[in-house]
């Protein structure tokens, strides 16, 4: 028996490849499929089983295509209606895969669907349960995404707490613990960076397993504190259930180099946008006028799902060299599917070409400490937990997930200084208001992180947890 656990940090994203006797099961694939069919021909097996744990709303899975391509048997649990053939698993109902079986558990509550999958071994044991969104290290999945019109997010809440105590609390401590995604995803609030852990571990240090936690305290924890969850969510999941374009043809049209001016003539007849991904010291340097950055070096799959609206947006990529594949690959990985080229020789290319470039005006901490008024106007695009925690007295909070919703708040007369925790996500949100016509901007390079370390007045921050 073989288990492989494949994690995309981008995504906070756990797939899971076993192996038995030559059998293969993929647990939650991503989009892009080739590598577990490349995995199983080395290892002269068949992939048998795709098993997927719900409908995610993160990331729009390769179970479609997988099973397409290898005669797979796509399998989910009690309640998913798909309009593509797949196999429903009853509660405890038993799929074999070589020497080991896996069990269907439905643990109903982050979705109707959801279903746990627990792995017995060649002898007989229980061996580790692959929970999807059910059961995170440190965590459990959110319960608000799944809400219809005789369901609340309530109703689902308690439906994961039933599903908690009576389906997965009272297997073995020593069961290990697969989950789907670790920290940074937002589907829960409290993910541990640790991406495998034992049941009984669990039980001790996750909050939601206590076993003195009545169901009301349990919905009023869970729910506590839950942000809006981003808008591609809830297109992801209708993507995961009606089906989608095969990747490579999202590859093929996506992955094309051109010129500057094909560049330049398809983004004014495609109403294009054009999205930026190298790094942001790069993007602040010098870009094309009125584009936007969102880096590969970051989260830029959840953040260009938080960001732009429409998954059809005709899109036009800048990338740094030998990069395009990855940054197609990874904006279909979320649903958006309309890449239509990008910047062959890049911005240099660009500037031969005597096309027009833009820049941010961006300083240090150390040149901002200089300049610190009271009176000067900060915009801080970290989410709101962040700011509560500590935060410049006079900084406005603007979260860089809600800045289209809020933009309204600020002046474009006014001159901004801008900064998040470290400075990827203050140049995101200074490329899309420079974009919407905001020019009086200058980023604050290393963000809060190098703020808290100059010599500021700490009587100019607000740190209420501070013990000092």
């Amino acid at each position: 028996m073989n288990i492989e656990q494949i994690y995309t940090g981008c995504l906070a994203q756990g797939a899971y490849y076993i192996e038995s006797e030559g059998e293969v099961a993929i647990i939650d694939p991503l989009r892009e499929t080739q590598p577990y069919i490349d995995k199983a021909k080395a290892e002269n097996a068949t992939i048998k089983y795709v098993f997927e744990t719900h409908f995610h709303a993160d990331f729009v899975s390769g179970h479609i295509d997988l099973a397409k391509k290898t005669g797979a048997t796509i399998v989910y649990g009690p309640n998913a209606k798909t309009s593509y053939d797949i196999y429903g698993a009853k509660d405890g109902e038993e799929f074999k895969l070589g020497k080991i079986t896996i069990k269907a558990i439905h643990t109903p509550g982050h979705t109707l669907e959801s279903t746990t999958y627990l792995l017995v071994d060649e002898g007989g044991n229980n061996h580790a349960i692959f929970t999807g969104d059910t059961l995170f290290l440190g965590d459990v999945g959110r319960p608000d995404l799944a809400i219809k019109q005789d369901l609340t997010k309530e109703d689902l809440a308690g439906m994961l707490y039933d599903s908690l105590r009576n389906k997965i609390m009272p297997l073995a401590d020593d069961i290990i613990v697969y989950p789907a995604h670790g920290a940074g995803s937002a589907c829960g609030k409290n993910l541990s960076k640790e991406t495998v852990d034992t049941l009984g571990n669990q039980k001790k240090t996750n909050y939601a397993l206590r076993t003195d936690m009545s169901k009301e305290e349990f919905v009023d924890e869970v729910l506590d504190g839950i942000l809006p969850p981003p808008q591609y969510f809830s297109k992801n999941a209708m993507m995961n259930k009606e089906g989608y374009k095969e990747f490579e043809a999202v590859l093929e049209k996506g992955n094309v180099p051109l010129n500057p001016e094909d560049f330049e003539a398809i983004a004014n007849h495609e109403g294009a946008l054009v999205l930026d991904v190298r790094t942001q010291a790069d993007f602040i340097k010098e870009h094309i006028p009125n584009s936007i950055f969102i880096g590969l070096n970051g989260q830029f799959a959840p953040w260009v799902g938080a960001l732009i609206t429409d998954l059809k947006q005709p899109i036009l990529l800048v990338v740094p060299e030998g990069k395009s594949e990855e940054a197609v690959t990874r904006l279909s990985r979320v649903g958006y599917d309309n890449t239509l080229g990008y910047l062959a020789g890049g911005i240099e290319n660009w500037k031969k070409s005597g096309k027009d470039i833009d820049r941010i005006d961006s300083i240090d901490a150390q040149e901002f400490e200089k300049r610190y008024t009271p009176e000067l106007e900060i915009l801080d695009v970290r989410k709101p937990g962040e700011f509560e925690s500590t935060h410049l007295k006079t900084a406005t909070n603007l979260p860089l997930d809600f800045l289209s919703e809020n933009m309204n708040k600020i002046d474009k007369n006014n001159e901004y200084y801008v900064h998040c925790a470290g400075g990827y996500r203050s140049v995101i949100a200074a490329s899309i208001l420079k974009a919407r016509g905001f020019d009086k901007l200058i980023d604050i390079a290393g963000g809060y992180g190098a703020l808290k370390n100059t010599g500021i007045p700490k009587t100019n921050f607000v740190c209420p947890n501070s013990t000092k």
